[in-house]
Formats: structure tokens, C-alpha cells, sequence
């Protein structure tokens, strides 16, 4: 059987304990990832003698002086800087890149006692051109992007938290790809010092992980507010909105009856009704889309003018796309601003949204899927958890996601572990 990682809650346990020592718990992870690595390919860098050395200093603390992610593995993204290993951004123009320091998220993560077992592969440059990375469910299908690795090496249990940025829907469907948990907090939470920017105003830290709870401590360690990331007890009948959105038509036909399917059994324990979005939600995503390759342009504009003939045809063409919406960018904008405006009457009294994340299960590993129903909220910068449990027609992971106001992140994170647990429930009673 393949060996996995436990949960970060239950590694916290049995290291208090004493059951267990961090130099276990990483010659574990190393073993986990030594399992799969080669069929996987989740990760771009590690160095074994490093992170045994980094728990020796751990299991030497004295309990007082043991941080809420003592002993814990982590996956960084490789576009997220390191000072003791490479950060590539998925880049051959930057191969063999030494930050001098750790981006503030990663050093806030070490602080806490986590252990940064290495760098998870990206697509480059966090963008659309597909890496080396294979999804745990089915080899021949993507993890979805850009966390890649991040989400495989999750899914994988070759560690239970991983380190994932959002532009589109980095984190979102990389985990409902791969059946996990992803957490993309409010915009701005989680500080961006460290991180190769795409789109300044769209770019969001996150974490992909194997458990909520884990999520939460995570990003509440690397965030400057840790307090909206507890996770809110929404009771015995939270109100969810289930939201089509404008875009439901596609969602692939079949995965379209499984998601209803799931949200009428939902409804049965839970307070679930039906959402329509203010009309002008509907040009969300073509904003988004305008915002985004706008800014990637002036993100990259020295790798353009350098190292031109280093980037991929994919991203080379995704350029040029861009250039022609700078007229596009001011109106943009100002909907984004607008729909901002409109969040707090369109959720009304419901806790959270309920919607579909992903058009249907990961598809062939030639691309990273389409990131169509993460982008609105991407764009409002709103918090989002991809929430697993759901499979689709061929038995692998089908996403959904929950919504909440900008800066209700423990409502998220709280709707999204309920909606799993009785996501899981019914699949179990399915067989399935």
C-alpha cells in the first residue's frame, strides 16, 4: 500500500504525544513522494538532507517553543521564493534562481515550525502552459493549474498542505481536480513579498490541503489577520444559496445532473435555495479575462523584452491576445468595482454561496483545464474553497466550491467542510 501523510491535525497529536518525532514524520513524506514521484512528477526540487536536518532542529525544542505547525510538511509553489532552495516560476529563464530570502509566507510558515519539504512544480509562470505534472486519480488526465504540483502532491498524501496561488483559478481547480480541499482566501490576506506577481490586483495566496482545519491554521499563519480563518460552526441548517451562475450551460451535460442531484440531497438536511446573480455578473468573466492579460503584460514586460524567445508558443500567443483588450482595461474596472458594490444585497441573509467549480472531471493532460468558473470571483476577490466529495461520470473528483463575502473567510471554510462531509456521506451510500 502506498505509504501517505496524515493530517495536519493528526500529525500535531501524535508529535505532542511523543508517539512520533518530526524526523519520522519527514522520512514518511519522503517516502510518500519517493512512491509516486516518478509516475507524478509533483515536484521540481528537493533536497532530503535539508529537510531531515530542518526537523533534526525541531524534534531538539522544547515543547514551549513549538509553533501550531510544529513538525508539519509543506509544499511551496515554484513560483514562491525560498532562500534555501530554487525558485524557477516554471521558467527555463530562470533556472537555477536563488532568492535571498523566503517570501513572506513561506518565512511565516518556518516561524510556526513547518517544514518546507520542497518546491511543487507550476505551469510557467503561473499561467496556462502545462508541466510535467499528472493527476493522482488517473495518470493521464491534469492536475489542473497552475498549483500543478501543489495539488497532485496533496492528493497524492505526500503532504498535507501545499502552498498555491490564484490569478484565474490556480488553487480552486487544481483541487477540484484532484479531489482536495483549496483554499483561496480574500483578496489581499495573505501577503504577496516573495511571490513572482502575474496580475497585482487579481494575485491571491492560497493553500491546498488534505483537511480544513489544517487550511485554516495555515493561512491564518501566514496571513496578518489569523482570526478569519477559524473556521465558523454554521449549525445544524446553515443558509446556502446555490448559484448556476450565468455560465451553467458549460458545465458538461452529465456533471451538470450530478451536481443537481448533489444539491437536491443537500437541501434535504440543509437550508438550500436557488440564487440568480444581479444581471450584470454576466460579464465577470470577460473582465476578468481583460484584467488579467493587461497586467500579466506589465508583470512580464522584462522576461518579454529579454528573454522573448524563452517563453512558450502558449504564453507567447496568450501575449499577443492581451495587447489587443488594453483598450478594454478602464471598463473592466470599473464592473469589477460595480459587482464589488453589489455583493453584500446579493448574499442577504445566506452564509455562504454554493456553485460549480470546474465544467467537469480533469481532462487530458495537453492542458490545465478551463478556469471559466473561478474567474468571477477571482475577479471580486472574494474567498472561495474548492470543496471535494462530488465524483463525476468517469469516478474521479467533480468540484464545487463555496462562496463568501470579502473577508468571511471562516465561513467559507466552515460551509465547505460541512458541505464535504455530507458530500462524502452520500457518495458512500452510492457505493461509489
Amino acid at each position: 500500500m502506498t505509504a501517505t501523510v496524515p493530517s495536519v491535525a493528526e500529525l500535531r497529536r501524535r508529535l505532542d504525544a511523543g508517539e512520533i518525532t518530526v524526523v519520522e514524520v519527514v522520512r514518511g513524506c519522503l517516502d510518500a513522494i519517493a512512491d509516486r514521484e516518478e509516475q507524478l512528477q509533483a515536484w521540481v526540487h528537493l533536497d532530503a538532507e535539508l529537510v531531515l536536518e530542518r526537523a533534526r532542529v525541531l524534534d531538539a525544542l522544547p515543547p514551549e517553543r513549538r509553533g501550531p505547525l510544529h513538525g508539519v510538511p509543506v509544499g511551496v509553489k515554484d513560483i514562491v521564493d525560498t532562500a534555501d532552495q530554487p525558485t524557477g516560476h516554471g521558467s527555463p529563464i530562470y533556472t537555477g534562481n536563488e532568492p535571498d530570502a523566503d517570501a513572506v509566507a513561506v518565512a511565516r510558515l518556518r516561524a510556526a515550525g513547518a517544514v518546507v519539504v520542497g518546491k511543487t512544480v507550476t505551469t510557467e509562470f503561473a499561467l496556462f502552459q502545462p508541466g510535467p505534472t499528472r493527476n493522482p486519480h488517473g495518470i493521464s488526465r491534469t492536475p489542473g493549474g497552475s498549483s500543478s504540483g501543489s495539488a497532485a502532491a496533496v492528493a497524492a498524501g505526500q503532504v498535507p498542505l501545499a502552498i498555491g496561488t490564484q490569478t484565474a483559478g490556480s488553487i480552486v481547480r487544481p483541487a477540484s481536480f484532484c479531489g482536495v480541499f483549496g483554499a483561496k482566501p480574500t483578496f489581499g490576506a495573505v501577503p504577496l513579498d516573495g511571490v513572482k506577481l502575474c496580475s497585482p490586483s487579481l494575485d491571491t495566496v492560497g493553500l491546498l490541503g488534505s483537511d480544513v482545519d489544517g487550511i485554516a491554521v495555515g493561512l491564518g499563519v501566514m496571513a496578518d489577520d489569523p482570526e478569519r480563518f477559524r473556521p465558523v460552526d454554521l449549525g445544524e441548517r446553515p443558509r446556502i444559496g446555490f448559484v448556476r451562475t450565468p455560465w451553467w450551460h458549460e458545465v458538461e451535460r452529465g456533471e451538470r445532473g450530478r451536481i443537481e442531484t448533489a444539491v437536491e440531497a443537500l437541501a434535504g438536511d440543509l437550508d438550500v435555495v436557488e440564487v440568480e446573480l444581479p444581471a450584470e455578473f454576466a460579464g465577470l468573466v470577460d473582465a476578468q479575462q481583460v484584467v488579467m492579460g493587461v497586467e500579466v503584460l506589465d508583470a512580464l514586460a522584462f522576461e518579454i523584452e529579454h528573454h522573448g524567445s524563452r517563453l512558450s508558443a502558449r504564453l507567447r500567443a496568450y501575449l499577443d491576445d492581451a495587447r489587443r483588450m488594453r483598450d478594454e482595461f478602464d471598463q473592466a474596472v470599473a464592473l469589477r468595482e460595480s459587482c464589488r458594490r453589489q455583493l453584500d444585497a446579493a448574499f442577504g441573509e445566506l452564509d455562504v454561496w454554493l456553485a460549480p467549480s470546474v465544467l467537469g472531471e480533469a481532462p487530458d493532460a495537453a492542458t490545465t483545464g478551463d478556469p471559466l468558473l473561478c474567474r468571477p470571483w477571482t475577479l471580486l476577490g472574494t474567498p472561495t474553497v474548492a470543496v471535494p466529495g462530488l465524483r463525476g461520470g468517469d469516478g474521479l473528483p467533480l468540484g464545487l466550491q463555496t462562496i463568501a463575502r470579502p473577508g468571511d473567510d471562516g465561513r467559507a471554510l466552515g460551509a465547505a467542510r460541512l458541505v464535504s462531509e455530507r458530500l462524502a456521506a452520500g457518495e458512500r451510500s452510492q457505493g461509489r
